[in-house]
């Protein structure tokens, strides 16, 4: 099967609690790759459901065909209307599929039926292939995301806030 065909059969699962063992095994590869598990990682990523889902906010999840479930994106809610985009993984084996890119445009089209304020997203400097995505879907740096939110983790050193096209 073609790249392209792959991609076509990638579905989005909206959160259950059978799939979120699956949000920890993603993050934990993509964060132990590349950082170190901070404290409230570790929080997240063990109880998604009291800290992202019982709070107001939503996570998803992209299955493959041949690969099963290999990605997640949540919207973690931050008061006020205001969402953090965050958690958002793709396993290294189904990395090179534009998993990540499919799974963040269907957030984002989630996004417009909600009454989101501000969507915004906190990363670091060496994701450079995520935040070039992030850019090419409307998301711009931001100085006051960083100023605001950007203490939450001690590896955040870019902000971003998403702007509707």
């Amino acid at each position: 099967m073609n790249q392209a065909a792959m991609q076509n059969e990638v579905v989005i699962r909206s959160f259950e609690p059978a799939l979120a063992h699956h949000f920890e095994i993603i993050n934990k590869e993509w964060i132990d790759d590349m950082f170190v598990l901070e404290t409230i990682d570790k929080q997240v990523l063990e109880d998604p459901q009291s800290h992202i889902i019982d709070k107001g906010g939503k996570i998803w999840f992209a299955g493959h065909p041949s690969l099963g479930i290999v990605g997640t994106c949540a919207f973690w809610y931050k008061g006020d209307n205001n969402f953090e985009l965050t958690k958002m993984g793709v396993l290294k084996s189904a990395r090179g599929l534009k998993i990540g890119e499919i799974l963040l445009q269907h957030v984002l089209n989630e996004a417009q039926s909600l009454s989101i304020k501000k969507l915004f997203l906190l990363t670091n400097s060496k994701c450079e292939s995520a935040i070039h995505l992030y850019e090419k879907n409307g998301f711009v740096h931001d100085k006051t995301i960083m100023n605001e939110y950007g203490k939450n983790y001690q590896r955040c050193n870019v902000a971003m806030l998403y702007t509707r096209p």
